[in-house]
């Protein structure tokens, strides 16, 4: 939704994502990008209490139209477990975002729009 470069600079509002506040030990394969479907469930957003990362999925507010906003992902955060999702391996379990607005990235294209390395 956000341009990727601006997001690790934003005021990261609550709801956010609360976990282990610790660096990553490498570097995901996949990253959780959220598209324009998000609606942010009204303020009580699904997806965040799955995220097991401090501060890594966080509400950005709409300034043109408050209350209302929507969930961001820290790209330099997230570990790409894909427990934000809607759907576990193989589909197994509903959980996370019920309307699929979260996709799973390659790291290498958000790196090229990021203009640095995901590390």
């Amino acid at each position: 939704m956000l341009p990727l470069d601006t997001i690790s600079t934003l005021e990261k509002c609550e709801p956010k994502s609360e976990g282990i506040d610790t660096p990553r030990k490498k570097k995901p394969k996949e990253i959780a990008v959220i598209t324009e479907c998000c609606t942010g469930c009204a303020g009580s957003p699904a997806c965040v209490p799955y995220c097991p990362v401090l501060d890594c999925m966080f509400w950005v507010p709409d300034a043109d139209h408050p209350p209302f906003g929507h969930i961001e992902v820290d790209p330099f955060l997230c570990i790409g477990c894909k427990k934000c999702t809607s759907k576990g391996p193989d589909g197994a379990f509903l959980d996370g975002c019920p309307w699929d607005a979260i996709e799973m990235v390659p790291t290498e294209q958000i790196e090229a729009v990021v203009g640095k390395m995901v590390v």
